[in-house]
């Protein structure tokens, strides 16, 4: 159901080839999206059957829809079960999803205090023994998780903007944004943020340039829909009508469609310059299999050859 919840997954060599922390994954966008199932039950299961897979949620809002307390017990599960194979990404998180149990959707700067709670709650879960909590936005009550991970789980928050990046600063273990985005990059480094930068870049691998387009186009015309107004939207409906005017040209000027992997290996060099050091590549279409053989015949190769620094997340 949810687009920001989705878990992203990569091979995690013991290398600093950028290639190796490059992160499989794909969202839901629209109606015309397949299924999209639960993320805490399909991650656990992920890291239950695998033992050389890096887990990233990114990102899941814990400030509404679900309690903090639940995603702190949720996220601790799937620590267990990943063994340190596992970062939690947390964000304030969209109308679209999170109205749908009735409550009021807050303005930008109450969900960022919101957020802020939420972490605290989290982390005094994940601290253990019996966490007791009356705060301005949640209330735990003699709450306790017995099983936690034996590796503190790092805990990445995103920001688009001045504040989310001081928050992200402030308490997270690492910054979460999408693209090139230099500016909050800057930002949060500014206000003292340290640790891994992980970013999404979106594009649309297909045999051919026509069928990519007309792909993205389709399944993805919400990235023509910019700034706040992707975040109060309510429903996919208001979401077509705020990307009708969308054309497959103009999604092609956004986003790389078509069998060339040039454009992608520009964004990750692009990506990386602005301080990204955890790249999520997020393939429009239901076709992951031509994405994958790509990915393994060309990209990650040409990948190999790029290195930069890696710092390792390191949960507080």
């Amino acid at each position: 159901m949810t687009r920001e919840s989705t878990p992203t997954v990569s091979k995690d060599p013991a290398t600093n080839a950028l290639a190796g922390r490059i992160r499989f994954g794909m969202t839901l966008s629209s109606e015309e999206h397949p299924p999209v199932p639960n993320v805490w039950p399909a991650v656990g299961a992920i890291a239950a059957r695998t033992d050389d897979i890096h887990l990233g949620i990114g990102v899941t809002c814990p400030i509404m829809r679900v309690h903090p307390a639940v995603v702190a017990h949720a996220a601790a599960t799937v620590g267990c079960l990943a063994d340190g194979r596992f970062t939690l990404g947390v964000g304030t998180g969209e109308a679209l999803n999170e109205h749908i149990t009735g409550q009021r959707w807050p303005p930008a700067d109450v969900r960022l205090a919101m957020l802020d709670e939420a972490i605290t709650v989290i982390r005094e879960l994940w601290d253990g023994g019996s966490v007791t909590h009356r705060g301005s936005h949640y209330t735990v009550e003699n709450a306790t998780l017995y099983d936690l991970p034996q590796r503190p789980i790092p805990l990445v928050v995103s920001a688009f903007g001045p504040r989310a990046a001081r928050l992200a600063a402030e308490r997270g273990d690492g910054l979460w944004i999408t693209g090139t985005d230099e500016d909050t990059v800057a930002e949060w480094r500014n206000a003292g943020g340290s640790g891994p930068v992980w970013t999404q870049l979106t594009f649309c691998l297909a045999p051919g340039a026509d069928e990519a387009r007309r792909i993205a186009a389709r399944q993805w015309p919400n990235t023509a829909v910019v700034g706040q107004l992707s975040q109060d939207l309510p429903t996919t409906a208001h979401f077509t009508q705020a990307s009708s005017h969308v054309t497959e040209d103009n999604i092609a000027e956004h986003v790389p469609c078509g069998p060339d992997i040039e454009p992608i290996l520009e964004a990750v060099d692009a990506a990386a310059s602005a301080g990204a050091t955890h790249i999520y590549l997020h393939q429009i279409g239901d076709d992951q299999q031509f994405f994958l053989d790509q990915w393994s015949g060309h990209i990650r190769p040409a990948l190999a050859q790029r290195t930069v620094s890696d710092p390792q997340p390191a949960g507080r």
